[in-house]
C-alpha cells in the first residue's frame, strides 16, 4: 500500500515533489475511496489518485521516476555491472542542479509494517541511502549510508535494528558497489530481513512504463491469463462490463519469422506469452460462430483487453498500480467505470490503489473522487510542480471541480495562443 512517493531533480522535476495517498480530512466519500492499513503508525489511505496537467507538464516524469526508483532497486545489484551507469538523469535547465543526484523517497506499508526507503543517485554512484521500519509503530533505522566525496569511500550508520552477524554485515558492505544499492545487495546474499521491502517493488508496484506504446507490456499479460479457461472467461466478463459483448478469443501460434523484434523478446522472456495472432469470435443468430482479426477490432477494445489481466490481478492482489493517460482510446464512461472498480468494496477488498494521468475531465466528479485524491502538474520557472487540489481550498459540496479547472481556477492547463498568432505564422511562413 503506497503511503506517499516524492522525488526531486530528476527529469523537468527539479524542486521535491511529492504524491501523496493518505487521506485527508472531510468525510466525503470515505467507506468506498478510502480505507485503515493495518500497520502500525500508518494513516488511514486513499485507494487512488489522479494526476492532470497541460502537455509537457511532467506528469509522466513522475511516473517514469517512479519506474526508474523501482528498476534501480529490482537490477543494480544483479544486472548492472562495475562501470555502467544508473538510469537517473537530473534537471538539465540549471546550472546548479545538472551535477546534484537526483532524489527518491517512499513510504509504503507491507505485511503489516510500514517503510519509510529512498536514496540519491548520480550516473556514476549512489550518494546517499536510508531505510526506517516501524515493525511496532516506532520508527526503527535499518539502513544509512552515505558517499564521503573527500575520503572517497561510504559511511555506514550503526544499522543496530538490522539483523545479522557482525561479519554478515560486513560482506553485505563490501559487496555493495558504488552504482549499486545495499537493500538490492544484502537481499541478493539472503537478507530475510530486507526481503519484504524488495518484494514490495517486485510483486506490489505495478508500472505501466510511459514509453511502451500506450500499452500495458502491449497485451501478453491477458494474452497468457487467456491461456486459461477460467482465466479467458474473467478477461471476457470484463469486456462485457464495457458492453463489449465478444464471445471467444482465439490466440493462433503465429510463424517465427513473421514476428516483429519486441514480439520476439516477449517470446524469449515469456515463452507461453508468445502468441503471434490474436482473433476476437461472435456467435451470429444462427449459431455460426464469426471470427475477426484482432487488428480489425477498435482501438478502446484492445486497450480495455490490455487493462484486463493487469487490473483484475491488482484488485485481487493488493497492488499498486500505474498508468499514464489512463483515458487512452477509451471513452469518458470507460475511464469512470475503471476508476470506480478501484472504489467497489465488494470488488476491491484487498484494497488495491490506481494512480493515473489523465486529461479526461470525466473523472473530476465529487461522486467519483474525493478532493485529496486530485492532483495537478503544471511548468514554473521550466520546471514541474505537482499541487493538490486540497491546496485550493475548495468548498466540501457545492463546488464544480471540472469547471473550476477548465475556467483555469487551479491552474495546470495549456497556453494556447490566440488564433491572431496562428494566422500570423500561417501567412506569414514559407509557402
Amino acid at each position: 500500500m503506497l503511503i506517499e512517493f516524492e522525488v526531486k531533480n530528476f527529469r523537468s522535476i527539479r524542486d521535491a515533489a511529492a504524491l501523496s495517498l493518505a487521506k485527508g480530512g472531510g468525510s466525503e466519500l470515505e467507506d468506498t475511496n478510502a480505507f485503515s492499513p493495518a500497520a502500525p503508525a500508518t494513516p488511514d489511505l486513499l485507494h487512488g489518485a489522479a494526476i492532470y496537467g497541460p502537455n509537457a507538464s511532467g506528469k509522466t516524469n513522475l511516473l517514469r521516476a517512479l519506474a526508474v526508483m523501482q528498476e534501480i532497486v529490482l537490477h543494480s545489484a544483479k544486472d548492472r555491472q562495475q562501470d555502467e551507469p544508473l538510469p537517473v538523469e537530473p534537471f538539465l535547465l540549471d546550472v546548479g542542479h545538472r551535477e546534484q543526484p537526483s532524489e527518491f523517497e517512499i513510504h509504503f506499508a507491507h505485511e503489516g509494517v510500514r517503510y519509510q526507503y529512498g536514496f540519491s543517485a548520480a550516473a556514476e554512484r549512489v550518494g546517499e541511502e536510508w531505510l526506517i521500519a516501524y515493525p511496532k509503530g516506532r520508527p526503527q533505522r535499518w539502513v544509512e549510508r552515505s558517499y564521503d566525496a573527500e575520503a572517497r569511500r561510504y559511511d555506514w550508520g550503526q544499522m543496530t535494528s538490522l539483523a545479522g552477524a557482525k561479519q554478515a554485515k560486513e560482506l553485505w558492505k563490501s559487496s555493495t558497489r558504488d552504482n549499486a544499492l545495499f537493500l538490492s545487495t544484502a537481499v541478493q546474499l539472503n537478507n530475510e530481513q530486507l526481503r519484504p521491502v524488495y518484494d514490495w517493488f517486485a510483486k506490489t508496484l505495478r508500472i505501466a512504463k510511459p514509453d511502451l506504446s500506450r500499452s500495458l507490456f502491449r497485451d501478453h499479460a491477458t494474452n497468457r491469463l487467456c491461456e486459461r479457461p477460467e482465466g479467458k472467461q474473467m478477461v471476457l466478463d470484463f469486456l462485457r462490463v464495457a458492453h463489449i459483448d465478444m464471445d471467444d478469443i482465439v490466440l493462433e501460434e503465429e510463424e517465427q519469422g513473421k514476428r516483429d523484434e519486441f514480439s520476439a523478446d516477449i517470446g524469449r522472456k515469456f515463452p507461453r506469452a508468445a502468441r503471434g495472432r490474436k482473433s476476437s469470435a461472435y456467435r451470429l443468430e444462427n449459431g455460426a460462430v464469426q471470427k475477426l482479426d484482432w487488428d480489425d477490432e477498435s482501438d478502446g477494445t484492445r486497450q480495455l483487453f490490455a487493462y484486463a489481466a493487469p487490473i483484475l490481478r491488482v484488485l485481487r492482489e493488493s497492488a499498486v498500480l500505474v498508468i499514464d493517460e489512463l483515458h487512452d482510446h477509451l471513452h469518458p464512461l470507460l475511464l469512470r467505470l475503471l476508476v470506480k472498480l478501484f472504489h467497489a468494496p465488494q470488488m476491491n477488498r484487498a484494497h488495491a490503489q490506481l494512480i493515473f494521468t489523465t486529461h479526461d475531465t470525466a473523472a473530476l466528479d465529487r461522486e467519483l473522487l474525493r478532493r485529496d485524491q486530485i492532483w495537478f502538474c503544471e511548468k514554473k520557472e521550466r520546471a514541474t510542480q505537482l499541487i493538490p487540489l486540497a491546496d485550493f481550498s475548495p468548498r466540501k459540496s457545492g463546488e464544480n471541480i471540472e469547471r473550476g479547472y477548465l475556467s483555469g481556477r487551479y491552474g495546470a492547463l495549456p497556453h494556447v495562443q490566440n488564433t491572431h498568432s496562428l494566422e500570423e505564422i500561417v501567412n506569414g511562413g514559407p509557402p
